[in-house]
């Protein structure tokens, strides 16, 4: 029931529901877990789902065919996440979502979703609400801090914005987030201390 609670609480947080639509929403989840580790997304296959995260950690990052990692974002608990793009587009997806830690999330199909979004005028407001904010206005920032700012200000920006996750990532995730190595970012650690 706190699993449906927390659910609720973040969908109003982008439009208020009437009870008819909450149980609507509620109707079409699914519990999943996923363990350290595990997928809820592979860069190249066609997603079909989106999820709530009550517990747990994910890297949302693309691999080159060098190897080289790149992280996008990180989601924590109380998050939707989705490679929203490929959803959108049914295409395959650039990006990989992979749990950092054991997560418990709440399921729920594209095709659901989209079923009631045409029946609930307010189902599709929360989802421009919510992609306009997470996607678009919080997007901007990060293109420009990777294009003009340095490594140590990235990395001040990123202790602010993920201050609560921080502990729980290791460095050379922090470090492909920033776009820099492992080494680069000891270095800016140390030199923040002193």
């Amino acid at each position: 029931m706190v699993l449906i609670q927390n659910f609720k609480r973040e969908l109003t947080k982008y439009y208020p529901f009437s009870k008819d639509v909450l149980d609507a929403f509620i109707a079409i989840l699914n519990p999943r877990t996923l363990k350290k580790g595990d997928y809820f997304l592979k860069q190249g296959q066609v997603p079909k789902s989106y999820a709530f995260i009550k517990q747990g950690l994910f890297s949302y990052y693309h691999t080159y065919e060098n190897g080289d990692v790149v992280i996008k974002k990180f989601f924590s608990e109380n998050s939707f996440i989705a490679s929203t793009a490929a959803l959108i587009q049914n295409e395959a997806s650039l990006f990989s979502i992979q749990a950092l830690e054991e997560t418990k999330l709440l399921e729920y199909q594209n095709t659901d979703f989209r079923q009631i979004m045409k029946k609930y005028p307010e189902i599709a407001y929360f989802h421009i609400n919510y992609l306009e904010k997470n996607w678009v206005v919080a997007k901007e920032p990060l293109e420009i801090n990777l294009k003009y700012k340095t490594a140590k200000i990235r990395y001040e920006q990123f202790q602010t914005e993920y201050a609560a996750i921080e502990s729980r990532l290791k460095q050379h995730q922090i470090a492909s987030y920033l776009g820099i190595t492992p080494t680069q970012l000891s270095r800016i650690k140390k030199a923040i201390k002193k």
